[in-house]
């Protein structure tokens, strides 16, 4: 009886669709916008669609696919 691996999802994604481009990415934009206008309201108004985009591609999106055994057919 073979035990079955769990499903990795970033196995299956390119290079700029892992974990640590995703983070770079998302912390890149936060920043720069910081550095470029000194706006802490501009600033957050930037970071909460960029967050909200990370935690979805990095915590809700691989638990998604994991459960729905989408790629264990392959």
């Amino acid at each position: 009886m073979s035990e079955q691996q769990p499903v990795n999802v970033w196995d299956y994604k390119p290079w700029w669709c892992q974990p640590w481009s995703i983070l770079l990415t998302g912390t890149t934009i936060i920043g720069a916008s910081w550095v470029i206008f000194k706006i802490i309201w501009l600033t957050i108004l930037v970071a909460v669609p960029i967050l909200t985009w990370m935690g979805f591609f990095l915590l809700v999106y691989p638990k998604l696919v994991a459960n729905s055994g989408m790629l264990d057919e392959q």
